[in-house]
């Protein structure tokens, strides 16, 4: 998934008001940013499949950044990091869970190529990117929801919360109508360095969010 990770992060600040969307959202998006670095420096592999089909990526080996074991592994960490940071233990554990969820999501979406521990020769995936118009539908709808849901958690003080979310979510909205309609990519390389190009969102998303009033109290996490 794409957009759905970002919904994760968008949805999670109901739940954890003192927590900094941007926080969120990196966490949400931990498992790509890892990727995109495992995947430059050759410990992990990816290739372009040229084959017609959407999403036309063929995940040969993600060990570190995707199978559950890790992905488990990285949500204890970013979790037990941001409680050790801010002292803030329902962030801590919607900050881990964000972490967790991408595993989650990507068994949804992805054809059978997720592992649950390093190693593991059985991989896993319902396949939801084999019908565009489901996957469209279904990240579409849960990115909808969840901006809805940040809104409603957490309105705009000012013009730059009002208008920077805005600006944000069309952006993404723009990019991920992209998906559809691009021809494959030339070169992996590019995935990875397009995963690592997200590192631009989250502290959008916090400076965004630095205007905006949660349900209980200023978001400063």
């Amino acid at each position: 998934m794409f957009i759905g990770h970002f919904a994760i992060g968008f949805a999670a600040k109901k739940s954890a008001p003192e927590t900094s969307l941007g926080t969120l959202l990196m966490a949400a998006l931990w498992c790509d940013l890892a990727f995109g670095v495992l995947m430059l420096a050759g410990a992990e592999r990816a290739a372009i499949q040229s084959d017609g089909r959407f999403m036309p990526i063929n995940l040969i080996d993600l060990p570190w950044s995707h199978s559950l074991l890790m992905t488990l592994a990285w949500a204890l960490l970013l979790g037990g990091g941001y409680y050790l940071l801010r002292r803030r233990r329902r962030g801590a554990v919607w900050v881990g869970l964000a972490v967790l969820s991408h595993w989650v999501l990507d068994f949804i979406s992805h054809r059978p190529d997720m592992m649950l521990y390093p190693g593991a020769a059985r991989r896993f995936g319902l396949g939801l990117w084999d019908s565009p118009a489901a996957t469209l539908v279904a990240e579409g709808g849960a990115f909808a929801a969840a901006v809805w849901l940040y809104c409603r958690s957490a309105p705009a003080q000012d013009a730059v919360g009002r208008w920077s979310l805005w600006a944000l979510v069309a952006f993404l909205a723009v990019l991920y109508a992209a998906t559809f309609f691009s021809p494959p990519p030339p070169d992996i390389r590019l995935v990875a360095v397009g995963n690592l190009l997200a590192l631009l969102f989250p502290p959008w998303a916090a400076w965004t969010d630095r205007h905006r009033q949660s349900s209980t109290t200023l978001n400063m996490g």
